[in-house]
């Protein structure tokens, strides 16, 4: 009776986690955010020592940056302590690591601050390599300014967020994608979405339009934007950006064999995966029931996002052990899941799954002596 009533419990939460799929989606911030982070990170810069956060800036050696925000890693003693996005402009903020349970002060804050001393800052964007940068101790004590990473295009990698369509666009189509970034920046959606409108027209095969074009529709409709990312896949198969998008939409549909395999197909073109794509490759195949594969990428997931910026994973991993068995391994989860969780119905589940772990695990653990 009591495992029937946990794995009931465990049913309600991959509703949930199916119902919150597209919430992982990879969405990057709307313009107006990163236009937000850019004032705030002209105004950090300009007050001195603080010394509770850190500034910096990511640039591609030949090229522009992509609309998409870029991805930026802290690694401290071979593990990522951190991760964080660069805005638009290429600018970077890293800041204490808080949770939900404590909400340190400035003093707090710039102690942990120093446990980044010595740890290692780079950009990951597929089909580019990074420059590293190593976070000295006067950084911190003395200006937050760590300095430049930047991006070389790796002309061998089997994808890439940049797209080979975009150097063959034809002039008239490249200068409206050009004309909707900038509108795109200055939060002019609609202008933006007319203009990508009009260098698709011009170049059907304009991958890196149809993608941004998807994404400006994504919020008022995802048909079209579904539909805009699929044609972005169509005209270049190895542009990565797309498939996370499209992966989100199967989730949300429950179409299981495909966030399986577009999963796949996108961590093939980017070996090294992001934290979302892990956990729908691991949600994916949970759900076709391949629990090895799925528990493999869930602890890849739950390896690269410290924060825990993509939610559910650890609930996730939780489920697939207790499904395996493992309940003292899936309760050590849910309860680490409580130090973060904020107050909902979600963190209500996880709460009711410990309390029926809890009474789970010793019989578990006798069972396993006999």
């Amino acid at each position: 009776m009591k495992t029937k009533l946990f794995l009931l419990l465990c049913f309600f939460l991959l509703l949930r986690l199916a119902m919150v799929a597209q919430t992982g989606s990879g969405k990057t911030p709307e313009a107006s955010t990163d236009v937000g982070k850019s004032a705030k990170w002209d105004n950090l810069s300009q007050q001195g020592r603080s010394g509770n956060y850190l500034l910096g800036e990511v640039i591609v050696a030949t090229g522009t940056l992509p609309w998409d925000s870029v991805p930026i890693i802290v690694t401290c003693d071979g593990k990522i302590r951190y991760t964080t996005n660069a805005d638009a402009r290429g600018r970077f903020e890293i800041t204490a690591v808080q949770n939900s349970a404590s909400t340190p002060g400035a003093e707090a804050a710039r102690s942990k601050m120093v446990e980044f001393v010595g740890c290692t800052v780079e950009a990951a964007l597929p089909g580019f390599t990074s420059s590293i940068l190593t976070i000295p101790n006067r950084n911190i004590l003395d200006n937050p300014d760590i300095g430049t990473v930047t991006l070389s295009r790796e002309d061998a990698a089997s994808g890439a967020a940049v797209s080979n369509t975009t150097t063959s666009a034809p002039k008239e189509a490249t200068k409206a994608f050009d004309k909707a970034r900038s509108e795109w920046l200055e939060q002019k959606p609609e202008r933006a979405q007319r203009d990508l409108e009009k260098a698709v027209q011009i170049y059907p095969q304009f991958a890196e339009a149809w993608y941004q074009l998807g994404r400006i529709q994504e919020k008022a409709s995802p048909k079209d934007a579904e539909n805009s990312f699929a044609k972005a896949v169509a005209a270049d198969p190895k542009y990565v950006l797309p498939y996370s998008h499209l992966v989100a939409f199967a989730a949300q549909a429950q179409k299981w064999q495909n966030v399986a395999d577009d999963s796949a197909h996108e961590l093939e073109l980017n070996p090294r995966g992001t934290p979302q794509a892990w956990y729908f490759n691991a949600l994916g195949n949970y759900k076709l029931n391949k629990k090895d594969v799925a528990e493999a990428s869930v602890v890849k997931a739950l390896a690269m996002d410290p924060l825990h910026t993509q939610p559910n994973t650890e609930q996730l991993l939780a489920v697939i052990l207790a499904d395996k068995g493992d309940f003292a391994g899936a309760l050590a989860h849910l309860r680490n899941c409580l130090t973060y969780l904020p107050s909902g119905p979600n963190a209500d589940i996880v709460r009711q799954q410990v309390a029926q772990l809890e009474k789970m695990v010793p019989a578990a653990d006798t069972a396993d002596r006999h």
